[in-house]
């Protein structure tokens, strides 16, 4: 891929993007969000879910 082509793609991404709605655009930033997985899950794995729920056995 040339750069004349990078240059065209994101100069296309861009305009699409903000052709949308503002309040669509809005949603879409909120449903990634709400998809995305917890911090410590994404970089720790499972291990802070296992102690966190090992913890509230515990009491």
């Amino acid at each position: 891929m040339s750069f004349h082509d990078y240059v065209r793609f994101m100069t296309e991404t861009f305009v699409k993007h903000f052709e949308k709605p503002k309040n669509e655009r809005k949603a879409i930033r909120i449903e990634r969000k709400t998809e995305r997985q917890p911090f410590l899950t994404k970089w720790f794995g499972i291990l802070p879910f296992a102690v966190t729920h090992w913890m509230k056995r515990k009491r």
